[in-house]
């Protein structure tokens, strides 16, 4: 059935009853247009708070725009692309078709942040005809109660099925000068500290100030990363990011200051492409997350819905886990990665330089997570290679099978074994991903023979092919085939160094974390990440997916290991714990040493106890750049956990725990800040409680400066009923 007119499809957010009317009438039927002087097609959430309104005018130009309970979020934007091959700009179009339909689904992730996700939206699907080259587009929009994700879908065509992109122009226009969390639009790092501005004082380069140890790329000016996070003059929070990045470049933003308009970036490659396509294709999606509550933008789960299901069809093998490794000790300046520079043998402060993945050191860490319950052990340094291969552009430094001569691997794979744990193996690339890849199957091989079920991958360095870029769509490709080929060989992966996330942990849940971002370790040798750092990555980078960002730093000041050092985790230790909630990941690690862990093991108790794959998860209260309170229940449990931290100003948080089960009463034991606790003066300075507590009692927090909480709520038995006090 079809039909001819003018705004035939009008679901118009300005009547509800005649939208509910149109809806229940033209849901999946297909319609065709006739040109007129303006067409504007419009859909709304499931819950109709968001609409979203596509238009195309006299001159086929296309453009959406994005309300939020009536009012405007992004003003109407322009849609397009210019291609070097063919070479056409598209950016008019007749309209051949417009779909709508609704979809409502619920489906169990094999890890996460929940153990249930709804998958409920409206989808408006517009079939456009580029003039005059007659490429055939689709746009498919899904509007979600959260925000709403598009992208471009490339049929195959009658004449041409093979594109080059030379340019995408998508735009994102805001509304006015909003408050804005963003990192400058590098290539090839997403490790900066993060800036905090209205859109007016946004400057790709930082003004000048960009001078991280790994950006290697030119940045544009203006240009900043996604995901991005913003609060609008009028209290809303929006987020933009992109959805199931596969065979197609990172898109960066580039800031029009006069009109607050970004217009999508993708990273080059080698020859200044963008990106290579043969129809039919598609385009990740582009995300925008919407909500006047900024705990509902971290409570989204719209980027995982985006993403296809997995591709792994028994996925029991996957294993979320804790772990510690021989890693921190290298950056604190105690270890070295290679052999020749621990043999050197100097006295670094009250330590003794050494190879840390030595033999009799790596079985000290298997001891201490044999006897305290963590599954794995990383070992970062093993193999030869180290002395030579840092930023030198040499494509064969590593072979991922050669272990040093104090390392070896036959011993340790035996005892680590004989103890119930597991090594964890490092393949650092030094960016010759050509060499990696060449060597993929052996390096696994040798891994499985060795009794290795998880890799940390590394991508330190220029690229090698040379000229293309971490975040470009040959390395984007590269990063889905190593989740691929470990698949293969059930082996779970950890990258380090590649592009940010999109939620492709969904199709390939071996694809455990990322780094991609500031993690932890800049705390021991620069001027660190700043408190509030860790209340902006869940609003950033997070957003995309899980982080390995090693939390569970007790020793927080380095010139315990050299008295010359000034460098400090910016943290108290009560925070290090509350990390553990606040960010996420099925892969964490208790990333300090094993004799500062031994030192408080009554605070190192609730790394042990907390979960890292959850039932569900709650966003109890939370403002970007300011605090984050967080609730979680351990899958296949009971127990809930909590974990609050703040910036650097102190904060009294109330938190009422209406979200457990009623009728039923929790041990809570309270890690918190003491009372004269500060980051920076007094930063190991905690207090652990114990009270009795239930669905009805509310927990008045106070959280030192650059401080946090942590918190277990385990339900009572009738001895521990007798012995803890209940809490007033």
């Amino acid at each position: 059935m079809s039909f001819q007119g003018h705004n035939m499809l009008q679901y118009s957010k300005f009547n509800n009853s005649n939208m509910k009317k149109s809806i229940l009438f033209l849901l999946g039927i297909s319609l065709c247009f006739i040109t007129f002087a303006e067409q504007k097609n419009s859909i709304s959430s499931p819950n109709g708070m968001i609409t979203l309104s596509f238009h195309k005018n006299d001159n086929g130009n296309i453009s959406y725009e994005l309300f939020f309970k009536n009012k405007s979020v992004i003003k109407p934007s322009s849609l397009g692309f210019k291609f070097s091959k063919p070479d056409v700009i598209l950016n008019q179009y007749e309209i051949v078709k417009i779909d709508s339909s609704t979809f409502d689904e619920n489906w169990a992730p094999v890890w996460g942040e929940q153990s249930l996700i709804r998958n409920n939206y409206k989808e408006l699907a517009i079939t456009l005809k580029a003039t005059p080259s007659n490429i055939i587009i689709k746009i498919v929009f899904k509007v979600y109660d959260e925000g709403v994700g598009f992208r471009y879908e490339f049929p195959e065509q009658q004449n041409l099925n093979h594109f080059i992109i030379d340019n995408e122009f998508t735009q994102f226009s805001m509304t006015g000068d909003h408050k804005t969390f963003w990192i400058p639009g590098d290539y090839d790092s997403n490790e900066f500290a993060y800036y905090t501005t209205s859109l007016s004082n946004v400057d790709g380069n930082g003004g000048g100030k960009v001078q991280e140890i790994f950006a290697k790329s030119p940045i544009a000016d203006n240009a900043v990363q996604t995901p991005l996070m913003m609060k609008s003059v009028d209290g809303m929070y929006i987020n933009i990011h992109e959805a199931a990045l596969k065979n197609y470049p990172a898109m960066n933003l580039l800031l029009n200051k006069s009109t607050y308009s970004f217009t999508s970036q993708l990273v080059p490659d080698a020859v200044g492409n963008k990106a290579y396509m043969q129809a039919p294709a598609t385009t990740p999606w582009r995300t925008i997350i919407i909500s006047d509550k900024a705990k509902d933008i971290l409570n989204s789960r719209m980027i995982l819905n985006l993403n296809d299901p997995s591709v792994i069809k028994d996925p029991s093998w996957i294993k979320p886990q804790k772990f510690i490794g021989v890693w921190w000790e290298m950056h604190v300046g105690i270890g070295t990665w290679d052999l020749a520079g621990g043999q050197a043998g100097s006295v670094v402060g009250n330590f003794k330089r050494h190879h840390g993945a030595n033999t009799a050191n790596v079985k000290r860490y298997i001891d201490f997570a044999s006897k305290n319950g963590i599954p794995s052990v990383l070992v970062e340094g093993w193999n030869t290679g180290w002395e030579d291969w840092f930023g030198q552009w040499k494509e064969d430094v590593f072979d991922f099978v050669t272990p040093y001569s104090d390392f070896n691997v036959e011993e340790l794979s035996a005892y680590a074994k004989a103890k119930g744990v597991k090594l964890i193996m490092h393949h650092e690339t030094s960016a010759s991903v050509t060499n990696y890849e060449r060597q993929m199957d052996t390096a696994y091989r040798f891994m499985k023979k060795y009794g290795y079920d998880a890799v940390k991958t590394g991508y330190v360095g220029h690229i090698i092919p040379r000229g293309e870029h971490h975040d470009g769509q040959w390395m984007v490709k590269h990063y889905e085939r190593v989740a691929k080929k470990t698949a293969d060989y059930h082996i779970m992966v950890d990258m380090h160094e590649p592009v940010r996330p999109t939620g492709l942990q969904r199709t390939y849940p071996n694809w455990l974390a990322c780094e991609a971002a500031r993690g932890n370790e800049f705390n021991a040798w620069s001027v660190g990440n700043m408190p509030e750092h860790e209340t902006i990555l869940p609003f950033t980078r997070l957003m995309g997916g899980p982080m390995d960002y090693t939390p569970g730093i007790f020793k927080i000041k380095m010139n315990y290991y050299d008295s010359a050092k000034k460098e400090q985790v910016h943290t108290t230790l009560a925070k290090q714990l509350a990390l553990y909630v606040t960010m996420y990941s099925p892969l964490q690690m208790a990333a300090d040493l094993p004799e500062n862990y031994e030192a408080h093991m009554d605070a190192f108790q609730f790394i042990k106890d907390v979960s890292v794959d959850w039932e569900e998860s709650k966003v109890l209260d939370a403002e970007p750049g300011d605090y984050i309170v967080e609730a979680r229940k351990g899958k296949g449990t009971q127990n809930w956990f909590i974990g609050a931290i703040t910036d650097e100003t102190a904060r009294s948080l109330p938190v009422a725990l209406d979200f457990l089960n009623k009728g039923t009463k929790y041990i809570a034991t309270i890690y918190r800040d003491a009372a004269d606790a500060d980051w920076k003066n007094n930063p190991e300075a905690y207090v652990i409680e114990k009270f009795v507590v239930d669905a009805k009692t509310k927990l008045g927090l106070m959280l030192a400066p650059g401080g946090g909480t942590a918190i277990s709520l385990i339900p009572a038995t009738a001895e521990t009923l007798k012995k803890v006090k209940g809490y007033k």
